[in-house]
């Protein structure tokens, strides 16, 4: 099991080129608490010791070092330039053999690695799953806190608004996190046993920016090949469906700024290809509600997230 300390995070993702996807990367990240916690403030980096690095290399053309900051209370990682992946398991008293990728959000700049990552990944050790947060690769950020609130500020500079890409745009500029999520899946398949693993078993979620790695992994990821996926408040553009996608769960809130208003076209490509696909559109809950507790009936997404693994067999054990 993970030792690190346990905070509230939030991370986003908008429907962007990934060049100009950090420009969605601070407007949401507010959680809801009081405002004056809302200066980027750094801090050091926290125990990482069950963190296990995946071998991807170094993120080309990055000099930056990794910085950590807190912000409403959270903690958010950015200059990611070596990929890691951290292992929660659960207890063997109750271990299903299922296992989960969990993908954080952050607008491919930062990475909300506590309210879309630990929490979540304790939560479904609770439930007997290993989870395993994903600490992918991110574009470079500069180094001193002050130029990069103030680079975050200019991308947010009024009548700013970055132009839409398709898909498959998106998808060709995430090669290093798809191969960050490739090795994700390589590597618990390679210890499915000492880590009490279903190799058959092993799914991905992802939030906001780690939904969008999600969907690339499923649709472009060779190799990992999730058994199942959820979409958080991703993107939901329509996408060209494999035969043999994974089933499928997304939850969006219906006041999301970035997707809410949208057609939800990546439901009816899923069902359009026959393949399994579950909905929950939330009336409330933004964008980035993760694991945070809020007044809204967006707050019960995992526990609906659970019972849809159960309905599919993948809280049943089988090892």
């Amino acid at each position: 099991m993970s030792r690190i300390t346990s905070v509230t995070a939030r991370g986003l993702y908008a429907r962007v080129p990934f060049t100009r996807i950090g420009m969605v990367a601070a407007l949401l990240m507010a959680a809801p608490v009081s405002a004056q916690n809302d200066k980027m403030v750094p801090i050091a980096a926290p125990a990482q010791s069950d963190a296990v690095q995946l071998g991807t290399g170094k993120l080309p053309r990055s000099t930056a070092p990794e910085a950590w900051h807190s912000q409403y209370g959270s903690v958010f990682v950015r200059n990611v330039t070596f990929a890691t992946l951290t292992p929660f398991l659960p207890d063997p008293a109750i271990a299903t053999g299922t296992a989960v990728i969990v993908a954080p959000g952050g607008g491919f700049k930062t990475l909300s690695m506590q309210n879309e990552g630990w929490d979540v990944a304790r939560a479904l050790a609770a439930q007997g799953v290993a989870a395993f947060v994903l600490k992918y690769r991110l574009n470079p950020t500069p180094v001193a806190m002050p130029a990069f609130e103030r680079s975050m500020a200019e991308m947010f500079a009024p009548g700013r608004q970055p132009p839409r890409a398709q898909p498959d745009a998106m998808i060709a500029g995430l090669a290093p996190q798809i191969a960050d999520a490739r090795a994700a899946f390589a590597l618990v398949r390679q210890r499915s046993g000492e880590w009490h693993v279903d190799p058959s078993r092993i799914g991905m979620i992802g939030f906001s920016a780690g939904a969008m790695l999600t969907m690339a992994t499923t649709i472009a990821g060779g190799d990992a090949k999730p058994a199942f996926i959820g979409n958080i408040y991703g993107p939901l553009a329509a996408m060209t469906v494999p035969a043999d996608a994974p089933p499928m769960f997304v939850a969006l809130a219906a006041d999301d700024p970035f997707f809410g208003a949208g057609k939800f076209e990546l439901i009816a490509s899923w069902r359009a290809a026959k393949r399994p696909v579950e909905f929950h559109l939330f009336e409330q809950g933004g964008h980035g509600f993760g694991m945070y507790p809020k007044p809204t009936t967006s707050t019960g997404w995992f526990e609906e997230f659970t019972r849809w693994m159960a309905m599919h067999g993948l809280l049943t054990r089988t090892r």
